[in-house]
């Protein structure tokens, strides 16, 4: 089964499939440890042509992920400038970053709900 998540981590949202490799703001976890995302708010199968489950406000689905490496992003950038003073600064910035394997996505099985009994009357 191919099922697809949307998952909130870090104030972001991100759309992940099985085996997806994703970097996510910074995880107190270490390299090599499993862990699991707690809020899902949408998972669908892109097979079927039937609608996605979309969660009010969240789903109780599994996705579970592996922390491959803890680095830092890309540099960003941050310039300053006033004219007609010489005034200018530029300051860099990198990040935290944790980057996370997805290993499965599993719904839940709901419990099938007991069947009452009818009686009869003799």
């Amino acid at each position: 089964m191919s099922l697809m998540a949307v998952i909130r981590t870090g104030g972001k949202q991100y759309l992940v499939k099985e085996g997806d490799v994703l970097r996510v703001e910074k995880l107190d976890k270490k390299v090599g440890s499993k862990i699991s995302f707690k809020d899902i708010l949408l998972c669908f199968d892109p097979k079927k042509k039937t609608g996605a489950e979309i969660g009010r406000p969240v789903l109780k689905v599994k996705v579970e992920a592996e922390v491959l490496a803890e680095e830092k992003g890309k540099k960003v950038s941050v310039i300053k400038y006033k004219p007609k003073i010489r005034y200018h600064r530029n300051v860099g910035h990198r990040q935290w970053q944790t980057k996370v394997k997805i290993l499965s996505i599993k719904e839940e099985k709901k419990a099938a709900e007991p069947v009452a009994e009818k009686k009869v009357k003799k």
